[in-house]
């Protein structure tokens, strides 16, 4: 029998529902995951903003951003998680290039000294359809209307059939954020850094179905613990989990997929594999 986690995000929840078996691995087992190069550009350019939205906002400007995206760097480029990509010279620029592009892309998407922040990288924890819930907010705003709840991107967008499916991390924050203060967000966006922005109107119906989604999810979880079974769900993600090489079905569906020519060439489950 496993022991539930004392804290349930959305992002175990989505790693569950993707494979409760890959849940366990990251959760349970506490097997390393240690982040690919896209997860610690994101881990940098969060740094930089949630410094940025610190200052007054008088200061900031794309100058004053490159300043503190130096001092970040300083200490991104000795962590053991940018060490561990191994990158040599010409891909540590890109990797620079690429990060600074989606930090400035901010600037498309809304006028940073027009912004009225009320926290930054802000934690909150709730009880939300009796799920103990903890979530980690990249900005709450204050708008004329109300509390709005911000959560930065540096991958690209959804495709038109999925763009509802990633507001349900920053709709949870909005529950969150209700049940922790007693006020009610009325609008959660996903700034896609450079791209474009994803939002929607809060509404207690929409904050309703996201903490029902996450409740059938925790409730799953509950039964596998005690059970302490926990399935495999094959399927393309296969090719870029950490685990593959410890999970017989995993390997398997990734070499069925190799050999049919539907796994893409940089899938790190290939080189694990070696194939």
């Amino acid at each position: 029998m496993a022991d539930p986690p004392r804290f349930y995000s959305n992002s175990a929840s989505t790693t569950y529902d993707q494979c409760p078996r890959r849940w366990k691995h990251k959760y349970i087992d506490k097997l390393p995951d240690p982040p690919g190069p896209a997860a610690v550009l994101g881990t940098f350019a969060h740094a930089v903003l949630e410094k940025l939205y610190q200052e007054s906002p008088e200061e900031r400007t794309v100058e004053r951003t490159r300043t503190l995206a130096g001092d970040v760097w300083k200490a991104t480029e000795t962590g053991n998680d940018f060490r561990s990509l191994s990158l040599d010279d010409a891909a540590q620029r890109e990797f620079r290039w690429k990060a600074w592009t989606s930090i400035e892309g901010l600037w498309a998407l809304e006028d940073p000294s027009q912004v009225a922040v009320d926290a930054t990288e802000q934690r909150v924890t709730a009880q939300l359809a009796g799920v103990p819930f903890v979530g980690y907010l990249d900005r709450l705003d204050r708008s004329d209307q109300g509390l709005v709840v911000i959560d930065y991107k540096t991958g690209r967008p959804p495709r038109a059939a999925h763009r509802n499916k990633p507001l349900g991390q920053v709709l949870l924050y909005a529950a969150a954020v209700e049940a922790q203060t007693g006020e009610q967000p009325v609008e959660a966006r996903l700034l896609y850094l450079g791209k474009e922005v994803l939002e929607t109107d809060v509404s207690s119906d929409l904050l309703n179905v996201e903490t029902e989604r996450l409740a059938a999810s925790w409730s799953q979880l509950e039964k596998d613990c005690m059970r302490d079974t926990f399935a495999t769900r094959t399927g393309p993600l296969c090719g870029w989990c950490p685990y593959v090489t410890t999970c017989e079905d995993g390997e398997q569906e990734v070499r069925l997929r190799v050999d049919a020519g539907r796994v893409r060439e940089d899938a790190p489950a290939r080189k694990a594999l070696g194939i």
